[in-house]
């Protein structure tokens, strides 16, 4: 079951829930002044990944080193 964020649109209060779906949030509440008025906030997450896991890279950058943004695209 995922955790969802929210923030309570009457104290500012910041808190995470669990919910097996996010259209099953209706009945939300926020569990410092139990109001129903929450907001679903944008949750982003991170992978990490060992050195033996990474992807490999391709020999050479295909703009023959003529790139504007040098190291911007991960070639560097």
């Amino acid at each position: 079951m995922p955790i969802y964020e929210y923030r309570c649109e009457d104290c500012d209060a910041e808190f995470e829930k669990r919910v097996a779906r996010a259209g099953q949030a209706a009945g939300v509440t926020c569990p410092s002044c139990g109001r129903p008025r929450v907001t679903m906030r944008l949750s982003t997450f991170a992978v990490a990944v060992s050195e033996a896991k990474q992807p490999s890279r391709p020999a050479g950058c295909p703009s023959a080193g003529a790139c504007p943004n040098s190291g911007t695209c991960g070639m560097a």
